[in-house]
């Protein structure tokens, strides 16, 4: 009788946390029913994540956007991320949505994010907190751009990674090496070869790899070894502070980013350190995607290889040997602007954002509830025929004539208050590897790089 009993308290147990589970899932949209867009929720805990997030090709929607596009429309209701979601397909809603961050919306990144990229992340922290560190992030880039070698590092930089190239190579993992050898050096003044910045790629590349894992923290899973690996980074980070503050460091001493950050007084000793952190994250992963992105595409586009190459042949042709290059040659390379837009079109490197609606939201005929998640894709109006002619070509002049920074239909970068404020530094990177690369490289064999240099340069 005593087993029976516990058997049956149990098995009420389960009972009652499964019809907990399940009305958890389904009462936000019972409760929204007539008003929220169509769409559907899912299973009860994973709702339709797992099908969200499954790889596709970045020139492509994916199959589950392809198919609640078709069902739904543009703009539909599903479950996201242990969240009730409307998800937006839609130029105008995207727009919408990033331009009232802060009134009707606001960032709202997953709890795992927030573990393994800080508390003070500038990527997921909202209101004053985001709007200090984000005056500081725009500091860092009108420091950088007004640093008398900016552009030489750049260059130098370039040419050390082009010149070790002696056989075959993966590109993107060379595309890494230099983004993060110009990030380190613009933020802490570190050289390629110092034994700080090797300790530091070390621990960023274990950081990296679990920022896309599965966020389980167990010893030894990708997720719990980034975490640790950030405390490493953070550590080694305070201690270059700590040395630069030691030796007066502020604007009367080198004058570059690092003695900005530490003559700063609203912002605490960790906000500080995270910060150097995002920035090491922002000029490294999303820099050396574009990169490597870049090179896919001209790979199979013969015709805008040929035409860049006329490009940076002219802007060296008025140049000395071995001259430097410089801001108004970067004026000049128009038609590579076009190709780096192009890439970031098709290549979609963030396909897109998290937001929550802080109170109802009317959109067109229907109700946006506060509190549900809120995610504009903006792969999907990127790959949208009825905004861009042909979109799964990559064709770099249909961006002859248009004004990029005020576009709704092109927010690689995304928008409003949280708009990328080093979108100009990866584009400088990208545009100045670029230069040495096709007049010193082949491309052959679509995104094969040939490592054989030009007769012309050779």
């Amino acid at each position: 009788m005593m087993m029976g009993g516990l058997f049956f308290i149990v098995c009420v147990g389960f009972i009652g946390l499964f019809l907990g589970v399940v009305l958890d899932h389904f009462l936000p949209l019972f409760l929204n029913l007539g008003a929220a867009p169509r769409g559907s929720f899912g299973w009860p805990l994973v709702g339709e994540t797992l099908r969200f997030l499954r790889p596709h090709a970045s020139n492509t929607l994916g199959r589950f956007l392809e198919d609640r596009f078709s069902r739904y429309g543009k703009v539909f209701r599903s479950h996201l991320f242990w969240s009730p979601t409307i998800v937006s397909c839609d130029q105008e809603l995207n727009h919408f949505i990033l331009q009232n961050e802060e009134k009707l919306f606001q960032c709202s990144y997953p709890k795992p994010i927030h573990g393994i990229l800080g508390k003070s992340s500038m990527i997921v922290v909202v209101g004053d907190a985001h709007r200090r560190l984000r005056n500081v992030a725009l500091t860092l880039v009108t420091t950088t751009k007004s640093r008398a070698g900016y552009l030489d590092d750049i260059e130098r930089i370039a040419l050390h990674i082009l010149g070790s190239w002696k056989k075959r190579v993966v590109f993107c993992e060379e595309a890494r090496k230099f983004t993060f050898s110009v990030i380190v050096k613009q933020v802490l003044g570190l050289s390629p070869d110092e034994p700080q910045t090797a300790k530091i790629l070390e621990d960023f590349l274990t950081f990296m790899k679990g920022l896309i894992s599965f966020p389980l923290y167990i010893p030894g899973t990708p997720y719990a070894r980034a975490v640790q690996a950030r405390a490493r980074i953070s550590f080694t980070v305070k201690a270059i502070l700590e040395e630069r503050r030691k030796n007066g460091g502020g604007y009367n001493n080198k004058g570059d980013f690092l003695d900005v950050l530490l003559s700063i007084t609203n912002l605490s000793e960790e906000e500080k350190v995270s910060f150097v952190l995002d920035s090491l994250l922002g000029g490294y992963e999303t820099t050396s995607l574009l990169m490597s992105m870049v090179v896919y595409f001209l790979g199979q586009s013969s015709l805008s290889l040929e035409q860049l190459m006329r490009e940076h042949k002219a802007i060296r042709a008025n140049k000395k040997k071995d001259e430097c290059l410089n801001s108004e040659d970067y004026k000049k390379m128009e038609f590579t602007q076009y190709v780096i837009s192009e890439a970031l079109r098709c290549g979609n490197i963030v396909k897109f954002v998290h937001r929550k609606a802080l109170k109802d939201v009317r959109y067109k005929d229907y109700l946006i509830p506060s509190g549900w998640k809120v995610l504009p894709v903006f792969s999907a109006v990127h790959l949208d025929p009825s905004l861009h002619g042909s979109p799964l070509q990559f064709h770099p002049w249909r961006w002859e004539g248009q004004n990029q920074t005020a576009c709704k239909k092109f927010t690689p970068f995304g928008g409003g208050p949280r708009l990328c404020p080093g979108s100009e530094l990866a584009k400088v990177e990208t545009a100045f590897f670029l230069h040495h690369l096709v007049l010193n490289f082949r491309l052959q064999d679509k995104a094969l790089l040939s490592l054989k240099k030009r007769q012309s340069s050779a």
